[in-house]
């Protein structure tokens, strides 16, 4: 058995207007090569000028996850070569980054970072399947890109997928990157290496040999675009690497891909080290200072952050934990929520209606419907909050059409389904599609009595002991009135008929 250890590397893309470095738009969805200059193109003579909104967004991330913001930094550069890389180097940070420290809680446990760092993106190459050469696109060059590093303390990969997908809520809560990682705008690498029991210890953020022990070399995943992807690419990771040290081989440093189709990591090349990279101050960029009054204003634009809304739901609306944590998964849903439960209380005060008695119960059933429902029908169609097109106004008076008992759950579902595809007014659905619930005594008795005349034999089991049998016949009800009917008054007025 192996100790495992585990640091993340994430990358995010910044929602900004412009690139890192020139004023073309951040926009890398254009056509090939549309948003591109001299500049992001690395044309001799030419200057970049750092971006003020994204060194904002850096700080502001780092200030969110209690990070240490360096009063003065600096961008460096990067030396490798890629052929997506105009300059033949990157623009990024090595030694005194925008933030420092910080730690991200994960099930209880926190997870310590390294560091948040700002750097320029590298174009994209694609691979015409039928041809012998390769596309460049330089529009994502120069984009500007976030990294944060974590410490090697994570040990299992459940733990890592669940910090990747908390640290992509933060992103969004903060409204600095969008974070979709099927559009590449958030991309994980993970560095895994194992270690013989008791051969290593973690001491100032390094993982040491303990006495005259070797440590195994660490290796890295590169660029997984999916949360399930870099748990499965870990998993295999660390039982090929348990595989061949019990062989008696040895862990090469290296970067491997994951194979998605293959459902396995394979081999890319062999790990470079930072004096591979020949960093060194970038001689065309100012260094540059975070002013205690600049630093202040960054710190008022801090929002409530995803594990405090949590709290704040389940206090504050007696949520489960569950649909507590649904909500506050997404931004705009917990807003959507709130603004549902702000329409409710609004519309009970104006029927001179007491919200106090029925909160809890009235907020339980909005969490509910919109979190088993109304999600479900966005996911189907792979939709978020932002785009349905039933307003908070609209689901409030729907929510409290359910709790009034003026429609069932049939009827619900496709006023919600109808909802969901044109917007509209509940009640005036309800009405259009014949969906009110029954309640009138006389219409409910002649339906009855029609049931009781077509089915003698369920009716004389009844009458001879078998009361379970009523469950049949209020469903023959329900049938013979299109659902329509209230079952509890169906219930009352068919053991009346019965008796």
């Amino acid at each position: 058995m192996y100790d495992v250890i585990i640091g993340l590397e994430i990358h995010a893309a910044l929602r900004t207007k412009s690139k890192m470095f020139c004023s073309c738009p951040n926009d890398s969805s254009s056509e090939p090569n549309e948003n591109t200059c001299p500049i992001c193109l690395g044309h001799p003579g030419t200057l970049p000028v750092a971006n003020k909104e994204a060194v904002e967004a850096t700080v502001l991330l780092g200030l969110a996850l209690g990070c240490d913001i360096n009063q003065h930094s600096k961008f460096d550069r990067k030396n490798y070569f890629y052929p997506d890389l105009p300059k033949g180097y990157q623009i990024s940070q090595y030694d005194i980054p925008f933030c420092q420290g910080g730690e991200l809680e994960i099930n209880g446990r926190k997870i310590d970072i390294t560091r948040i760092h700002l750097e320029e993106d590298t174009g994209k190459l694609s691979h015409p399947g039928i041809t012998d050469h390769t596309l460049v696109d330089f529009n994502r060059a120069g984009t500007p890109l976030l990294e944060l590093v974590t410490e090697p303390v994570i040990r299992d990969s459940a733990t890592a997928k669940a910090f990747g997908q908390r640290y992509q809520q933060v992103l969004r809560y903060l409204n600095i990157s969008n974070a979709d990682m099927e559009k590449g705008e958030m991309r994980c690498e993970a560095n895994i290496s194992l270690q013989s029991k008791g051969s290593w210890k973690y001491k100032d953020g390094q993982i040491i040999p303990t006495g005259k022990n070797k440590l195994n070399h660490k290796v890295e995943l590169k660029n997984i675009n999916s949360f399930r992807a870099m748990e499965k690419a870990i998993e295999f990771e660390i039982k090929r690497q348990s595989k061949v040290l019990d062989e008696g081989g040895s862990i090469p440093s290296e970067t491997r891909g994951w194979n998605e189709s293959k459902n396995e990591t394979v081999r890319q090349r062999v790990k470079e080290s930072s004096a591979d990279y020949r960093y060194f101050p970038d001689p065309d960029l100012a260094a540059v200072t975070i002013t205690p009054a600049w630093l202040k204003e960054i710190k008022s634009r801090l929002v409530e952050l995803p594990w405090k809304a949590e709290d704040r739901l389940r206090a504050e609306y007696g949520l489960s934990e569950y649909d507590a944590g649904v909500l506050a998964a997404d931004k705009k849903l917990t807003g959507f929520f709130e603004d549902v439960i702000s329409e409710i209380k609004a519309w009970l005060k104006s029927e001179k209606d007491s919200w106090e008695r029925q909160d809890k119960t009235l907020c339980k059933l909005a969490a509910n419907w919109l979190n088993n429902e109304l999600l479900k029908h966005l996911n189907e169609k792979g939709l978020s909050i932002r785009d349905a097109k039933v307003t908070a106004e609209n689901f409030a008076e729907f929510i409290l059409m359910i709790h009034q008992g003026k429609i069932n759950s049939s009827a619900a579902q496709t006023i919600l389904g109808e909802l969901m595809k044109t917007g509209g007014e509940p009640d005036a659905i309800m009405r259009k599609l014949g969906l009110e619930i029954i309640d009138d005594a006389d219409a409910l008795v002649k339906a009855i009595k029609k049931v009781i005349a077509a089915k003698p034999e369920q009716v004389a089991e009844y009458k001879k002991g078998k009361t379970t049998v009523i469950q049949f016949l209020i469903g023959q009800v329900m049938a013979e009135t299109k659902g329509a009917a209230n079952p509890q008054k169906v219930r009352e007025l068919l053991e009346k008929e019965l008796n």
